[in-house]
């Protein structure tokens, strides 16, 4: 498949799929582990930063940068045909996994950039139905890693100190966004009490 982005080092992509009629693709802790195995493994081989990412139990969300020749596209397929297989394998069934190829969009505003992490982040308690109710307490981000509860691999702490100069900054950038819906919801209970 050509791609109509080009991955070019040192930029930045935002890159998300889901199951195929958004199926579960992670079905156990183990489904998760395994992936973020598989995101570790090929980062350092394809030399990729993980800015922020994101596994929900039917679609993800990475923010990436090319670090080097490599290319996303490489990285992606290494990471998912060996994730696709061992799923498959594991519940014993065949066929695509996911619906198409995924998607990617170059992200080329600063602005639009430490947004962006802020939703991937927020993925869990900003859906219909939330997983957790503290972002920090889902485990299948590297939000915990940005505002420093957890040490790992998979996180560019150096563009965290970059853009927020600490994760207690985060934290209250991420705490802070009201989504569209919730405001409506506020405005409308606001206006009810008068």
């Amino acid at each position: 498949m050509t791609r109509k982005i080009e991955f070019v080092s040192g930029e930045y992509y935002h890159l998300f799929n889901r199951g195929t009629n958004k199926n579960l693709i992670f079905k156990s802790s183990q489904n998760y582990l395994f992936l973020i195995n598989r995101l570790k493994k090929y980062s350092r081989k394809f030399n990729i930063s993980l800015i922020a990412y994101c596994l929900m139990p039917n679609h993800y969300h990475f923010l990436l940068r090319q670090n080097g020749e490599y290319k996303i596209a490489d990285f992606m397929q290494g990471v998912f045909n060996s994730y696709s297989k061992a799923f498959n394998n594991m519940y014993k069934r065949s066929g695509t996994l996911f619906e198409g190829p995924f998607k990617d969009i170059h992200i080329d505003k600063q602005e639009y950039l430490i947004h962006l992490c802020r939703y991937i982040h927020r993925n869990p308690v900003d859906g219909k139905k939330p997983l957790v109710k503290n972002i920090e307490d889902w485990p299948y981000s590297n939000y915990p890693e940005w505002i420093g509860i957890r040490k790992g691999t998979l996180c560019d702490y150096q563009f965290v100190l970059d853009h927020f100069q600490t994760g207690e900054y985060y934290k209250e950038f991420v705490d802070d966004y009201i989504s569209p819906k919730r405001l409506d919801e506020f405005f409308r209970n606001y206006l009810l009490e008068e």
